[in-house]
């Protein structure tokens, strides 16, 4: 075995070590984690915002981390939904471990905080290998980035607990496919639930906050067979995990509502 090959087996291992260490320590503070992947400009920053906004009206404690190589943007629109949300740059990396979203829950998640949103780095290749905790992965693709995503990234969506469609409300304009998709997606992650949404119209409002809240409640996730197929081989990344729960070179920068720089 090649010394890279090495490397990087070493370094996904004890990233999923620290990654099952703050699943349960989540767990045991009745937090449910949800990693949101997806390539740049699918729209998973406008969702987010909707779905925290959502979270507060209806009195559900919740907070977001957002990562981004160099700009704090997305954490100054996120603040505007009224939800605690502290900024991650990870300084070029392309994506976020599970020991730098540690840093920031151990010095900054609010006590009592039920759902915990990522917005991981917008990218579906290297974050799709790393573990950082979480109870719930969801992978977003816009109706604008071709029917065959999921096919030409495999390990994003084929370890994927939910599969989000964007902008659904222009997807006749743009011609989108959608037996073809929901085909390809099919193909890598049998029976994972896909659902719409459009920031535009509202479609799908609220419903990727129910499926977190169902697992917060102690709802089972869906098992990928990419995930199942890599413990039974013995070389997992964390991925296969069900919960019940009762209820390093990361700069962060903590957002209130209505904060501008």
């Amino acid at each position: 075995m090649c010394k890279v090959t090495e490397l990087k087996q070493a370094v996904l291992a004890r990233n999923d070590r620290g990654a099952q260490e703050l699943r349960e320590e989540l767990a045991a503070r009745g937090t449910v984690m949800v990693n949101l992947l997806s390539s740049p400009g699918s729209g998973k920053t406008a969702l987010l915002e909707a779905e925290l906004g959502l979270a507060r009206l209806r009195g559900v404690p919740v907070a977001a981390l957002t990562a981004d190589l160099a700009t704090e943007n997305d954490a100054t629109r996120l603040a505007r939904s009224g939800a605690p949300v502290r900024q991650v740059l990870t300084d070029g990396l392309c994506h976020l471990e599970s020991e730098m979203v540690r840093s920031h829950v151990d010095a900054w998640l609010p006590e009592g905080t039920h759902l915990l949103f990522v917005e991981n780095v917008g990218n579906l290749v290297c974050p799709a290998s790393y573990d950082l905790g979480e109870s719930l992965r969801v992978v977003l693709a816009s109706v604008t980035e071709g029917e065959d995503k999921p096919l030409k990234y495999p390990t994003a969506f084929g370890l994927a607990h939910l599969v989000v469609v964007t902008k659904y409300d222009i997807a006749e304009a743009v011609g989108f496919d959608e037996p073809a998709f929901l085909a390809a997606v099919a193909q890598v992650n049998p029976g994972v639930e896909v659902i719409r949404t459009s920031s535009r119209d509202g479609e799908g409002a609220g419903v990727l906050l129910e499926r977190a809240l169902a697992v917060h409640a102690g709802a089972a996730v869906h098992r990928p067979v990419m995930a199942r197929t890599a413990v039974e081989h013995g070389h997992a990344h964390g991925h296969t995990h069900t919960h019940t729960h009762a209820a390093g070179h990361a700069a962060g920068h903590t957002h209130a509502a209505g904060h501008t720089h």
